[in-house]
């Protein structure tokens, strides 16, 4: 069990050979944006893709530049919260080696840093291809409450960030002109509800409440009653979704077989990870790393693809029998 524990929890931070070829000083900059996160945008903006009837070199364009815009903006308020959070960092054993907290990057050059981030995001918007920025506006401001004031306060701080990866996928929406599916909405907000929930479970088992305040209003008991709540209201909208709204037309219920199983999988593996293994501290490094979730996504990933290939483009099954 220590090795797979250690799998879903490496204690020393990941870096890539390329980032220890870079200066000091610019390394400690590019980690205070952290890159990583991206992925975060990378998976969440394009979702709107999958109700998009037809997908055209303009519209991933679109696409590809609402995943810019919202990286930039998610750098922007990641530099602005370790600003606010650095005094609490240097308590905590992880995010006391935050570039901030650390020491290594000086407030007022973070403040700059933010600045020019900022500048190019409005770079990036105001040169783009046309499109509605609401949902990041709305982003930028939500997170900025949620840094000053909204994070402190227990059940709502899950909710506004769970909140902003809808954001995300809105964002996506308006760059494909695709209508919108509340179902796939829900699914996306109970679906991260379930990791963030998980992330302080692991913080409240692992580190007590001192250095976030909003654990104050959770304990244990409660963290696994609201897990095991979103979790199936995740699974349900998200069949839901599949079977209503998804463009998979005739398919369906051969997709439902292969995607339910794989997805119950997943969700199983993330579950043991938080309540058994003891990790959840980066939700993130989980989906991406551990091998059972990765190959079930890939797998039902692969086949809800294939089901709107199929639904899109149902002469290639008579190409196929000719």
């Amino acid at each position: 069990m220590t090795s797979v524990e250690t799998v879903v929890e490496p204690v020393a931070p990941v870096v890539t050979r390329r980032t220890t070829r870079l200066p000091a000083p610019l390394r400690h900059l590019v980690a205070l944006a952290r890159p990583g996160h991206a992925v975060k945008n990378l998976l969440a903006v394009p979702l709107a893709l999958a109700d998009t009837p037809v997908w055209t070199a303009a519209t991933l364009w679109r696409c590809l530049w609402a995943v810019t815009a919202f990286t930039l903006a998610s750098s922007v308020i990641y530099v602005v919260n370790d600003i606010a959070d650095r005094h609490r960092d240097r308590d905590h054993p992880a995010k006391r080696t935050r570039p901030i907290a650390a020491g290594h990057v000086p407030v007022p050059v973070a403040w700059a840093y933010a600045g020019v981030l900022g500048a190019a995001l409005a770079v990036v918007t105001a040169s783009g291809p046309a499109m509605s920025w609401w949902p990041l506006l709305t982003y930028l401001a939500l997170s900025i409450a949620y840094s000053r004031w909204l994070k402190h306060v227990p059940l709502l701080d899950v909710c506004v960030v769970s909140a902003g990866f809808v954001l995300r996928v809105l964002q996506g929406y308006a760059a494909t002109g695709a209508e919108v599916s509340s179902l796939l909405l829900t699914a996306v907000f109970s679906g991260c509800l379930v990791l963030i929930l998980g992330k302080r479970r692991h913080e409240l088992a692992a580190l007590g409440t001192p250095h976030r305040p909003a654990l104050d209003g959770y304990n244990l008991l409660l963290a696994d009653h609201l897990l095991g709540l979103t979790a199936s209201l995740a699974g349900t909208t998200f069949l839901l979704y599949l079977h209503i709204d998804a463009p998979v037309d005739a398919y369906p219920p051969v997709a439902l077989a292969i995607v339910v199983p794989l997805g119950l999988l997943a969700a199983f593996r993330y579950l043991q990870a938080v309540l058994v293994l003891r990790g959840g501290g980066d939700p993130i490094r989980i989906l991406l790393r551990d091998r059972t979730i990765v190959v079930c996504a890939a797998l039902a990933g692969a086949t809800l693809a294939l089901a709107q290939i199929i639904a899109r483009y149902p002469n290639l099954l008579t190409w196929t029998d000719s």
